[in-house]
């Protein structure tokens, strides 16, 4: 499989290792010319500043880990030469050039693939597969906390986009039901720009709520997701990719003594073998264009996810619940 990636920061740079480890990695694009020539020269590939001159390679794929606004025209460009496209989230700075891509893609016929890395993350599998199963008994509520620190790295977009899209993401993968509305807390505090935390509530159509705290003021990288079943709280790290398992049992007590009743714990650590995603991302994308399949996440995964972080934008600023048609 030959495939260039265009946009070689620091995401970028990771996508061509690990792609030059398990394809064949023909060339890179930035316009960046120090960046790019350092990261050409160091897979010894082709380098070019225009990213047009890359597409004119002979190609089966790329990746493109540039800048959001220029999601659309590079991805468009990539379909229309024929090649099938894996680009960073978000897949579009706006909906509606979403809504146009992924009809492209379709229309060729051609693999449209999203860098919603976490869907990848095996603690992601791990509770799609028991959730599916009913191991936990009914879920009530998935609560996820992603915050940390303002990275260098973002200058185009704010947490919400950034961060918070990841769990939106996860959390309409593993409930599996269309989200009804969404009611948004948040601002900025340090960023220049944007709002850099956020607290968003989202109300699914099968009666699951779903909660994502994100922000870049915390001094620590949490990266965390909950769920409460009827059966078991289930607490699952991204980071550590391990899984514990809860459930109590309340005992004999005294009900003059309510200071001390006693309880009866069943908890259980899943610590699993861990994986990098973006290798598990990049590996399901080619095995995709191999077996003409649909990608873990889709072109319409990801547009119907930036649908939803779009109406928690909408909700921060209106300060008012924002129903999704």
């Amino acid at each position: 499989m030959r495939v260039g990636v265009i946009g070689v920061g620091s995401m970028g740079q990771n996508h061509a290792r690990v792609l030059s480890e398990m394809a064949r990695l023909v060339g890179v694009s930035d316009t960046n010319v120090k960046i790019g020539a350092a990261v050409s020269d160091k897979f010894s590939v082709s380098y070019f500043i225009n990213y047009k001159d890359l597409l004119k390679e002979k190609l089966d794929a790329v990746v493109i880990a540039a800048p959001t606004n220029l999601h659309y025209d590079m991805a468009n460009a990539a379909l229309s030469a024929g090649l099938h496209v894996l680009v960073e989230k978000p897949i579009c700075s706006n909906l509606r050039q979403a809504e146009k891509l992924v009809k492209n893609a379709e229309d060729l016929g051609l693999v449209l693939a999203v860098g919603h890395i976490e869907r990848h993350n095996p603690v992601v599998g791990f509770a799609k597969k028991a959730l599916k199963a009913n191991e936990y008994g009914q879920l009530i509520t998935a609560s996820t906390r992603r915050v940390s620190s303002l990275p260098a790295r973002v200058k185009d977009v704010g947490v919400i986009m950034d961060l918070g899209i990841h769990d939106m993401d996860v959390l309409r993968y593993l409930i599996g039901s269309p989200v009804k509305s969404v009611y948004t807390l948040g601002g900025r505090e340090t960023h220049e720009k944007f709002e850099d935390h956020a607290n968003i509530l989202m109300s699914f159509e099968n009666g699951v709520t779903g909660f994502v705290e994100v922000n870049w003021l915390t001094p620590m990288k949490v990266r965390k997701l909950s769920l409460t079943c009827l059966k078991n709280f289930v607490e699952l790290d991204y980071t550590a990719q391990s899984v514990t398992i809860s459930s109590s049992m309340l005992m004999k007590y005294d009900p003059f003594n309510l200071y001390q009743v006693p309880f009866e714990y069943d908890i259980r650590q899943v610590s699993l073998q861990k994986k990098e995603p973006l290798r598990l991302e990049l590996e399901d994308f080619l095995d995709a264009i191999k077996k003409k399949r649909k990608p873990l996440a889709t072109g319409r995964d990801a547009m119907e996810t930036l649908r939803v972080a779009e109406a928690a934008l909408r909700s921060q600023r209106q300060g008012k619940v924002v129903k999704i048609d």
